[in-house]
């Protein structure tokens, strides 16, 4: 599938591209190629580059570079990758998570009048909203396979994730009719097709599934997994979900707090090519370095 991108200005220091109108991983994956041929090429004048879903933000001091130059050079770029395939030397990171539990379901409760049926919790209504069984089959459907990260933002930290299964398989859920004004820190939501991880305990409007031990934004923490960086995820990691029970849940709260939380993360190269040729078969697409 060839996708021809639109350039436009936003203000004096900003450009931005839009890959494709809809989201896809072909589309994810040109933005994020650019975003890192971009930032290869050490450009002076070019303050920030942040790959998203289907598109990508440069900003840039026009004092340094003209606008039409920084264009110029992500237009080249752009052209070099039309429709070709992309590996992603990226990690997989397996996060545990206890669904439905019981205080993302308090929090839904106390939003009664801003939600589509009241009377459900948030993954009752995501498990009846795909005519499936129970929450128990939402959950197994849910962590059955892998997402891949498509941006970090809206709050320092928090990843928009979608998962690695043909569109037809896509879950999709309504956000909240109005917005919350409470979210419990580590939650794990669904909006549109996107899942998301809040780093932050704030407002937000997508559906509540469950809540994780393992904090993603630390300025500073003792976890050996933020050595790098005060916010853990990057575009283009690839994440596994693990249910755990509240007793477990518990336990690896406790490590987190000390200190002492390990997470399961593995290098690992993921084939563009090989998934959109079998895109029920994402595992195997992903190579372990």
């Amino acid at each position: 599938m060839t996708m021809v991108s639109e350039y436009s200005f936003g203000g004096d220091e900003h450009l931005f591209v839009k890959i494709s109108e809809s989201m896809s991983i072909q589309a994810f994956a040109k933005a994020l190629t650019i975003a890192e041929r971009l930032k290869a090429k050490n450009i002076d004048g070019v303050t920030e580059i942040c790959p998203a879903n289907a598109s990508l933000l440069v900003r840039f001091d026009p004092d340094v570079i003209a606008p039409e130059k920084i264009k110029s050079i992500t237009e080249e770029i752009d052209g070099t990758l039309s429709g070709t395939a992309t590996n992603i030397d990226t990690r997989f990171i397996t996060i545990p998570v206890f669904f439905n539990d019981p205080w993302t379901t308090a929090t839904a409760q106390k939003f009664r009048d801003r939600r589509q049926e009241p009377d459900l919790s948030d993954i009752e209504f995501a498990a009846k909203s795909h005519n499936m069984a129970s929450v128990d089959e939402f959950i197994h459907r849910y962590s059955a396979a892998p997402w891949i990260v498509t941006m970090v933002g809206f709050v320092a930290g928090l990843p928009f994730c979608y998962q690695l299964v043909p569109n037809s398989e896509q879950i999709q859920l309504p956000k909240y009719l109005r917005p919350r004004t409470d979210t419990p820190k580590l939650t794990i939501a669904h909006g549109g097709c996107f899942c998301s991880y809040y780093s932050v305990r704030g407002a937000g409007g997508y559906q509540m599934l469950g809540i994780s031990p393992a904090p993603i934004f630390e300025a500073d923490s003792k976890l050996t997994y933020f050595q790098d960086s005060m916010i853990f995820f990057k575009p283009g990691d690839i994440i596994k979900y693990r249910p755990i029970s509240q007793k477990e849940y518990e336990r690896l709260a406790d490590e987190a707090n000390k200190g002492t939380l390990q997470l399961d993360i593995k290098n690992v190269t993921f084939s563009i090519e090989k998934f959109m040729n079998d895109p029920s078969q994402p595992n195997l697409a992903i190579e372990e370095k």
